[in-house]
């Protein structure tokens, strides 16, 4: 089993995850990704045969997302952050688009989300560690005509980030909302940039190190 960190990163199939994942794979980080068919499942792995991983996952099929991340903790050893990237943005005037629309944009960017956290915390909160990364978007700080549910499902988890941030932190877990301006995803397009996920990996990397020499130092205080 791998001795390095291990990150879980929803939809890992394109855009952002993607990108992430090939940043975090390049940096030594072991990385678990979820994807909705078995070729996507495929074609991640091979990206790296020791660190890369894929289970298939609808983060909108809460009932199962349990036992998988137990399943995970269970046979992979533990889920050192996890990053909620899978989400898209639902496109119409609020006026002409309906309420199951609505609550389909809220069930992948906002409930889906909170059930894979509600779904690791148990194990962070044992180890008293982790960090958990929540892709949101400018459109959780601004908004625009047209994508009034994309809007109000990242405003949703920028404020559970905030909060949950606040109660996490005496059980030494760490969240943070990644707010992207505009880029070239399948949310738009059919391509990606990857040096925004370059930045959020190495600011990833040098928070997860620094965090290790504190340890070490209060260690060898406890020591001496």
């Amino acid at each position: 089993m791998s001795t390095s960190k291990t990150l879980l990163i929803t939809g890992v199939s394109s855009g952002f995850g993607r990108a992430l994942a090939l940043e975090a794979l390049a940096k030594g980080y072991r990385v678990i990704g979820t994807v909705r068919n078995v070729e996507a499942k495929l074609a991640f792995e091979q990206l790296h045969p020791q660190n890369a991983l894929a289970f298939e996952l609808d983060v909108t099929h809460f009932a199962v997302i349990d036992d998988l991340i137990a399943d995970i903790e269970a046979d992979q050893g533990p889920i050192d952050v996890l990053v909620n990237n899978a989400g898209y943005g639902h496109e119409g005037i609020m006026e002409e688009s309906s309420l199951e629309e609505m609550r389909h944009q809220f069930d992948v960017n906002v409930f889906g989300a909170v059930a894979m956290i509600k779904a690791v915390l148990p194990f962070m909160r044992q180890r008293r560690r982790g960090h958990i990364l929540n892709i949101t978007s400018m459109g959780g700080f601004i908004t625009m005509p047209g994508i009034s549910y994309y809007c109000g499902s990242k405003f949703a988890l920028e404020g559970i980030s905030e909060t949950l941030s606040k109660e996490l932190a005496p059980f030494n877990i760490h969240v943070t909302a990644v707010a992207p301006g505009s880029f070239r995803t399948d949310w738009a397009a059919a391509q990606w940039c990857e040096a925004r996920a370059a930045s959020v990996i190495i600011t990833l990397s040098l928070i997860l190190s620094a965090r290790q020499e504190k340890r070490k130092a209060a260690n060898s205080l406890v020591i001496q």
